[in-house]
């Protein structure tokens, strides 16, 4: 009985200190010159519109940084990205995702394309993005 018990230890300390030395992501940490851009942001699909409140942050290496909110404190979505790995949490990501950003989601790769597509077009007052079946409008 107690070389039953060693082992059940063994292998709790085993399964609890794997899941400390999993690395996680470090996104960078917004810092004063970075980009901020805030507005309104019209988001649709086949299924759904949706008009919102949108804060967007991006360094000039490329880290970003999405909120888009309906009214005080009702998030939407949240998006950290940078050059390869994001996360997003909120309503419309369900139970939230984070990883490489190869292999994300479908049904979060039209959030994903934002970058690249706000970042070239810092200087635009509207930015129009359409991946698939969903739209994003923004205007600053």
């Amino acid at each position: 009985m107690s070389i039953l018990r060693a082992i059940v230890i063994v292998l709790s300390i085993a399964d609890l200190t794997s899941c400390a030395t999993i690395p996680q992501h470090q996104f960078a940490e917004p810092t004063p010159d970075w980009q901020v851009r805030s507005g309104q942001l019209l988001y649709r699909t086949s299924k759904m519109t949706l008009i919102g409140d949108v804060l967007i942050r991006f360094s000039h290496t490329g880290d970003f940084a999405l909120t888009f909110s309906k009214g005080p404190g009702v998030l939407l979505l949240s998006l950290r990205q940078d050059a390869s790995f994001a996360e997003i949490k909120g309503a419309l990501a369900r139970s939230g995702w984070s990883g490489p950003i190869d292999r994300a989601p479908q049904q979060l790769r039209g959030w994903l394309g934002l970058r690249d597509r706000v970042i070239r077009s810092q200087d635009r007052q509207s930015v129009q993005y359409i991946a698939g079946n969903e739209t994003f409008l923004f205007r600053f």
